[in-house]
Formats: structure tokens, C-alpha cells, sequence
């Protein structure tokens, strides 16, 4: 488990310094590094001497075309083609879509039943639903009830059945007469990608433009004016939705639990928020610094990807270590971002630090770094903020008993990113 994970390295890092190596399953000996100095080393290696390492254990979720697992020259030109699709100016226009998707959830939407006083709310649930509405919207931009039930009942089916079993055991991915855990995956995923290949078809043969991203991205063209191949386009659709949907649903999750943890935070994101009025402007929201702080503190302390891994095509000398081609090395995100040398009282909840001075890259990396970051990251920090902000100004609530005290709950692979075990729950006090 990736708490697991960051007890190990830890404990390695305390006995053997920085880097350290770290035996990982199919991946091999990971030479590690923890400090905010190897981060920039990493993170600045040349590009053409970097890729993913293989074999990745998401590409049967993303499939091999996906930006993520892209690699050289591919790399750069289908980042090049996917840029403009998550341009700040093009993420401001999904603002009313992320709120009405919270407002919706909110209202009891998804589950007839509205967030009113005396009501329990799955928070993990809740997010993964409004989230998913959110790129459904984004992507497609499916708002009709009927054709997003039916994206959200495959897309659901899709992430649900590669637990991690999947994730972490290659030898379990066989046939066996179709009971396996693998076919069941293999046609859950057949199924989400007949609906985007029809909505594929219905958009090239409608020529209905739009402003969501499957319009951008049908009517982008690489610098040899060629366009994305259907088979690539949907993989890379794929991967949004996959990514689109599990990190800001997580980050979410972990923002609410962390400030019901810290009344006095609460109580002050709570009179900011109020400072902006009523129904404040999104774009506003995006301009308030307690907001923004307590998001960034939230992605210090759960860092949607754990640990950033690059495998090498050459040569190369990481904190005074020599690798060669075929290495693999990586960051730990959570040393990174629990060194003391850099965050005081590293393992504290405390948003006020982001107020207090501006970190660099490559000292703070939710998102990862260098000419991999990801793409997405404006829209998960976009996302993030209106929905927290909606949430906190819409309902107050308290942790279920469980979660209000002791330990902070063990995280486990959700996917493509890592989450809480067991369903944080809270209870509706007021609306």
C-alpha cells in the first residue's frame, strides 16, 4: 500500500541517505531521490534521454497511444496538439459546469436524497459522481440526463473493475473462460470505448463543433497538418476521463477531511469565502489566497501521484550516482514534500505556509514535473477550488465519529492515483 510505500522509503532514505534504491514489482531496481536538489535534476534531464518506465502497469487503462506513457518524438508532438485544450482560457469556460455539478450533487441529484440536516454523505462517492460529471461535460459535453447516465454507468463499470489486483500483478491479466477478473475489465473497457467511438463518428460526420475537448482535439492537426487517428484520439480520451476524474475526486475528499479535522482552518476559509458574497464569480474564486493555499496543502500532504518514475535512453548521473540506458529512476513525492528542510512541522496540516512564501518546482510537485508534467493540472487546480468552495459555502457538516479522531486514514491505489481505504463519511449538520 502506498502508506506502506512511504514508511519504506523513509526508513530507507534514514539508513542509506539520498538517493536510495528501492526494488519495485516489475519495474525492477528505482534509484530514488527525495530532496528538492534531485527533483531538479530529474525534472531538467534532458528529454530525449527520459521516458515511462515499462511495462507500466496502467497502460490497459490508458492504452499505449495516451500522452502519459507517449514517448521521444511522440511525446512532443501529441503534447503539442493536446496543449491548447487545456489552455487557462479554455479551462475558465467549464467554470458553470464544474458548480452546477456540484450544486447538483448537492441538491441529491445522483441520489434523491438532498445534503440536509440528519443526512450521511459518502464523501468519496460524491466526489468521484460530480467530478464525473464534470469531464463528461468537459470532454463531451454531455449534460442531457440520459446520455451522461449512460457514460457514467461505463465509465463506473470501466475504473471499478481494475482493482488493485490488476494494478499490481501483471500474471493475473489472463482469459480464464471468461470469469476472470481481467475479461470482465477487458469488456468493461470495450463497452466505454464504443460509446466514444460512436460519439467520434457522430461528431466527424455532424461537423457540430462545439467548444468542449473532443471538438478542440477533431479539429486540431499536428505541424504536418495531418489529424489525431481515431484509434489514438481514443486513447487519449480515455485517459482523460481516467485522470480527469480519480485525482480531483481524491484531492476533494482529502481537502474536506483535512479542514473538518482543523475547526479554526474551516472557520477561516469559511470568512473569506463569505468576503467574496453570495454567488461570487468563479474567476474570483480562483483569485482567493486561503482558498488557494488550503488546495496546495492539501496536494502537499496527498499528492494525487505518489512517486515520479522516468527510465533513461542513455547515460546519466542522478545526486552524484551514474545510471545507464535502461535504468530507472524516480522521485518521491511525499519526502519531497514532508522535507523539513523546507516545510516546518512537515507532517501538520497548515495552509498558511503557501501565504507565507512561494516554492519552486522542484520543491513542491503534486503534479509532477519537467516537460512530463501533467497536462491536466489547471483543470484538476480549477476543478478543486469551485467545488471545495461551493461545498464549504453550500453545507456544513462533521466528520462521522470514526474519522473525527485518531489516525488519518491508510491510502491504497485508486486507479491511476492513490486514496483513502475505507469511504470517509460525513454527516450534514446544517444547509
Amino acid at each position: 500500500m502506498p502508506d506502506m510505500l512511504e514508511r519504506y522509503v523513509s526508513w530507507r532514505r534514514g539508513r542509506d541517505g539520498d538517493p536510495f534504491r528501492v526494488r519495485l514489482p516489475t519495474l525492477g531496481s528505482v534509484l530514488f531521490t527525495g530532496t528538492p536538489e534531485g527533483a531538479r535534476e530529474l525534472f531538467r534531464a534532458p528529454m530525449d534521454l527520459l521516458e515511462p518506465p515499462l511495462p507500466n502497469p496502467i497502460e490497459p487503462m490508458v492504452g499505449a497511444a495516451s500522452l502519459i506513457l507517449a514517448r521521444g518524438e511522440r511525446h512532443r508532438r501529441e503534447r503539442a496538439l493536446l496543449a491548447p485544450a487545456f489552455h487557462r482560457n479554455r479551462i475558465n469556460a467549464y467554470a458553470t459546469a464544474i458548480r452546477d455539478a456540484t450544486l447538483a450533487e448537492l441538491n441529491g441529484d445522483r441520489t434523491g436524497t438532498p445534503w440536509r440536516p440528519g443526512t450521511r454523505v459518502d464523501a468519496r462517492a460524491a466526489a468521484r459522481a460530480l467530478t464525473l460529471r464534470v469531464i463528461l461535460a468537459a470532454v463531451f459535453g454531455i449534460d442531457e440526463p440520459a446520455r451522461r447516465a449512460e457514460y457514467t454507468a461505463a465509465t463506473t463499470a470501466f475504473l471499478e473493475s481494475f482493482g488493485s489486483a490488476l494494478f499490481l500483478a501483471p500474471a493475473l491479466r489472463r482469459t480464464m473462460f471468461g470469469l476472470s477478473g481481467w475479461e470482465r475489465f477487458a469488456a468493461a473497457r470495450d463497452r466505454l470505448d464504443e460509446l466514444i467511438d460512436a460519439e467520434v463518428t457522430r461528431r466527424r460526420a455532424s461537423g457540430d463543433g462545439g467548444t468542449d475537448l473532443l471538438a478542440l482535439l477533431l479539429d486540431a492537426r499536428y505541424e504536418d497538418g495531418n489529424a489525431i487517428t481515431d484509434t489514438d484520439l481514443r486513447e487519449q480520451l480515455r485517459t482523460l476521463l481516467v485522470a480527469g476524474h480519480e485525482t480531483t475526486a481524491t484531492a476533494l475528499v482529502w481537502a474536506l477531511y483535512r479542514l473538518h479535522r482543523e475547526p479554526a482552518t474551516l472557520a477561516r476559509l469559511r470568512d473569506e469565502l463569505s468576503g467574496a458574497g453570495i454567488d461570487p464569480d468563479p474567476a474570483e474564486l480562483m483569485k482567493l489566497p486561503y482558498l488557494d493555499a488550503v488546495c496546495q496543502e492539501t496536494l502537499r500532504l496527498h499528492p494525487p501521484v505518489p512517486i515520479v518514475l522516468r527510465r533513461l535512453t542513455g547515460d546519466f548521473m542522478l545526486r552524484g550516482t551514474p545510471l545507464v540506458a535502461g535504468d530507472t529512476m524516480g522521485v518521491s513525492v511525499h519526502l519531497l514534500h514532508t522535507d523539513p528542510a523546507v516545510w516546518p512541522e512537515p507532517q501538520r496540516f497548515r495552509p498558511e505556509r503557501f501565504l507565507d512564501r512561494r516554492y519552486s518546482p522542484f520543491e513542491y510537485a503534486p503534479f509532477g514535473g519537467g516537460h512530463r508534467r501533467c497536462i491536466g493540472a489547471t483543470l484538476a487546480d480549477y476543478e478543486l477550488r469551485i467545488v471545495l468552495a461551493t461545498v464549504v459555502t453550500g453545507v456544513r457538516m462533521r466528520l462521522a465519529p470514526r474519522f473525527a479522531r485518531g489516525a488519518t486514514p491508510l491510502s491504497v491505489p485508486h486507479t491511476i492515483t492513490v486514496g483513502p481505504r475505507r469511504a470517509i463519511t460525513f454527516d450534514i449538520v446544517e444547509s
